[in-house]
C-alpha cells in the first residue's frame, strides 16, 4: 500500500496521468477501411439521396487552378438549389443549428442561406489517412482529458467514444505541416464601415510533421507568428505562440512584440475567455479556428450525429475576384457570396464546470464528419440564452490536399456586429511549403524579427 501511494505521489509530482480511455479494437478500426472512410465518417450517402457517398473528395486539382494561385471552384456552374429566409425557414427548421434559426429570425430578409449541392470534397494526403488508423488502435486520452498520448499527426480518435475524443479530434487535426499566408480581420461598424487589421501568419506544426513522435515534439502541437501589417498603429507588432498540447501540464507559451514600446513581453493571459486582440470584445481568444487550447473549464457531451446545413465550398468567398468590401455589410457578410451544404455533422455540447469563471456558460459545437473542421458554434450566456455564433467557411486547399477554414465570423446576436477573420482576398496564395525548420519561432528569433 505504501509503495503505490508513492508511486501516486510521484506520478502526480512529474505531470504524468494514466489513461482513461482505452483504444478501439482492431475489428473497429477496420471499418475505416470498409464501412467509414479513413476520417471516420460513415462512407454511404444518406437515405434520402441528398447526401453523397464519399469517393475520396477533391484529391486532385481542378483543370482550372495552377500551382501558386488562388484556389478556383472545381464546380463553377453550380446553382442554389433552394434559399432559406426567414419567411420559408419551417421548411428546413430540422436541418438548421438553433444559431441559424435565430439569426434568420432576427436578420430579417438580409440574411439568407443559399443551399446549393452537397459535395463531400475534404481530402487529406495517403499518409494523413494511415494515420487515422493507426491513431485509432493506440491513442488515449489521459486521466484528466487535458491530453493525449500514442497519437501523432492529426486526429487521435476518427471513432470516438465521448465529446472529449472528439473535441480533441478537432485541436488536432491535420491542417498540413507548415504554412504562411497574409489576410485581414475586421469588426464592421452598424453602418457598414470598417478598418481591416491586416496579419502576416507563419506556422510550423510540429505535431504534423512526417517521422515526429510524440515523445519528440515538446508536448507542442504547433508555433504561430503573426506580424501586423495594417493600420499604420498597430504595425510593426508581432505575436508569438508555442502552442502545447496539454495547456495544464504546461500552459500555452505566448509572447507579444509591441511597436510602441519596442519589447518582448509574456503574455501569459492570452487563452480562455481572455478578448482575442483586434476583436472589439466580440471574441474570445479560445474561439479561434473555432475552438482551441485545454478542454479543462467545460465538461464536453457527444451527443451524436445530425444532418445539418452548414457552410461548405466556400469558393467564392476565397476568390481573389471578390474584396473585402464586397464581403463585408453591417450586420453580417454578404450571404449571397456564402454556399451552405447538407452534411452530417458529431454534435458536441459542452458545460462551464462549477467554480469555472468563463463568459459563456455552454457552448455546441457541430463538427464535419469528413474532416473534423467545427463548422459552426453557439454561445450562451449565464443567462441561458443565445448570445453568439460562429461560422467557418472552408475550401480544399490543393497543394496538400487539406480542408481548412478561408474565412470565420463570430456574430455577436446582443450586439448587433461581428467580427470577422481570414479575408484573404487581394492577397498571394497560401503557401504551404515555405521551408520553415523551426527554430524561425524562438522568442530570440522574434526580438531579431522585431528590430529589422
Amino acid at each position: 500500500m505504501r509503495n503505490r501511494l508513492i508511486a501516486a505521489i510521484a506520478a502526480a509530482v512529474m505531470g504524468f496521468s494514466a489513461p482513461v480511455m482505452a483504444k478501439v479494437s482492431s475489428a473497429e478500426a477496420e471499418r475505416l477501411k470498409n464501412d467509414l472512410t479513413p476520417v471516420g465518417a460513415e462512407r454511404a450517402g444518406n437515405e434520402a439521396g441528398t447526401i453523397p457517398a464519399w469517393t475520396g473528395g477533391q484529391a486532385t486539382p481542378p483543370a482550372n487552378w495552377r500551382e501558386g494561385t488562388i484556389e478556383t471552384s472545381p464546380f463553377p456552374e453550380d446553382k442554389a438549389l433552394y434559399v432559406i429566409t426567414r419567411n420559408n425557414l419551417d421548411q428546413y427548421r430540422d436541418k438548421l443549428s438553433d444559431g441559424h434559426i435565430q439569426m434568420l429570425e432576427q436578420y430579417g430578409p438580409e440574411f439568407f442561406m443559399p443551399v446549393y449541392q452537397t459535395r463531400r470534397t475534404a481530402a487529406f494526403p495517403e499518409h494523413v489517412y494511415d494515420k487515422f488508423h493507426e491513431n485509432a488502435l493506440s491513442a488515449e486520452l489521459l486521466d484528466n482529458g487535458n491530453g493525449v498520448r500514442n497519437t501523432i499527426m492529426t486526429s487521435p480518435f476518427p471513432i470516438p467514444q465521448n465529446g472529449l475524443e472528439a473535441i480533441w479530434n478537432h485541436i488536432l487535426r491535420y491542417r498540413g505541416e507548415e504554412l504562411s499566408f497574409r489576410s485581414a480581420s475586421a469588426t464592421p461598424q452598424r453602418d457598414g464601415s470598417f478598418n481591416a487589421v491586416v496579419n502576416n501568419y507563419d506556422y510550423f506544426f510540429a505535431y504534423s510533421r512526417p517521422g515526429a513522435e510524440l515523445e519528440d515534439i515538446d508536448n507542442k502541437i504547433f508555433y504561430l507568428k503573426t506580424e501586423t501589417n495594417a493600420p499604420s498603429t498597430l504595425a510593426g507588432t508581432i505575436t508569438l505562440v508555442h502552442e502545447t498540447l496539454d495547456q495544464v501540464r504546461s500552459p500555452r507559451l505566448a509572447w507579444r512584440y509591441d511597436a510602441g514600446s519596442r519589447r518582448l513581453r509574456r503574455s501569459p493571459n492570452l487563452a480562455y475567455e481572455t478578448d482575442l486582440p483586434n476583436s472589439s470584445s466580440l471574441r474570445s481568444v479560445d474561439q479561434k479556428d473555432m475552438y482551441n487550447g485545454a478542454p479543462n473549464q467545460y465538461d464536453w457531451e457527444l451527443k451524436g450525429k445530425r444532418e445539418l446545413i452548414v457552410p461548405y465550398n466556400a469558393y467564392k468567398l476565397h476568390s481573389e475576384a471578390v474584396r473585402p468590401e464586397d464581403v463585408l455589410r453591417a450586420n453580417h457578410i454578404d450571404q449571397s457570396l456564402a454556399r451552405y451544404e447538407l452534411h452530417r455533422v458529431w454534435v458536441v455540447e459542452a458545460t462551464r464546470r462549477t467554480g469555472i469563471s468563463h463568459i459563456y456558460d455552454r457552448r455546441v459545437y457541430y463538427i464535419d464528419e469528413d474532416s473534423w473542421q467545427i463548422l459552426a458554434t453557439e454561445e450562451y450566456s449565464d443567462d441561458g440564452e443565445l448570445w453568439r455564433v460562429s461560422e467557418a467557411h472552408n475550401i480544399v486547399y490543393y497543394s496538400v490536399p487539406v480542408f481548412w477554414t478561408t474565412m470565420e465570423m463570430t456574430y455577436d446576436l446582443k450586439a448587433q456586429r461581428y467580427y470577422i477573420d481570414g479575408l484573404d482576398n487581394g492577397y498571394p496564395a497560401y503557401n504551404f511549403k515555405p521551408g520553415y525548420r523551426g527554430n524561425e519561432f524562438t522568442a530570440a528569433a522574434a526580438r531579431r524579427a522585431a528590430r529589422r
